[in-house]
């Protein structure tokens, strides 16, 4: 009982990690091709609070529940599809951290853009490029956890 609970904790809080990015890359990327400072402020704001209460925690619970159930089950971490996913995981993770950096400085230059009632400067492009570009290999890369995490291929 007790392995089927941590795989539960852990198939849950890889739905959550990949929902919850997969939705905030949707509505950063509505709200920064938009343009309107007052809705780009909005919204990264509340995608770094979702990233700090659902992303980080998943971040967390993942390797922890996944190495537990490697171990329970007898899997050393050289089996391919195990060494994959953490690799893969790594980089996801090597992605994330610049763009969690990158939220904060759209969020801040949103609100002085926005309160200033002005159009958002060419550092706000920048850097929603420079994040763009960071979340297609971060995305990819957990999409490919996931097959792994299923198919478990040999």
């Amino acid at each position: 009982m007790e392995y089927l609970v941590v795989k539960w904790i852990h198939v849950v809080s890889s739905t959550i990690l990949f929902g919850t990015g997969i939705g905030s890359a949707f509505y950063m990327l509505m709200a920064g091709l938009r343009g309107r400072p007052g809705d780009v402020h909005f919204v990264v704001r509340h995608v770094v609070i979702a990233d700090w209460l659902f992303t980080a925690t998943a971040v967390v619970i993942q390797p922890v529940t996944g190495l537990w159930l490697a171990q329970a089950a007898g899997l050393p971490l050289s089996t391919p599809w195990i060494r994959w996913s953490l690799v893969l995981y790594f980089v996801a993770g090597a992605c994330w951290l610049p763009v969690l950096w990158l939220q904060y400085r759209m969020r801040d230059i949103a609100r002085i853009t926005s309160a200033a009632g002005g159009e958002l400067p060419a550092a706000f492009r920048t850097n929603f490029r420079a994040w763009f570009a960071l979340g297609v290999p971060a995305f990819a890369a957990l999409a490919i956890v996931f097959w792994l995490m299923v198919a478990k291929p040999a």
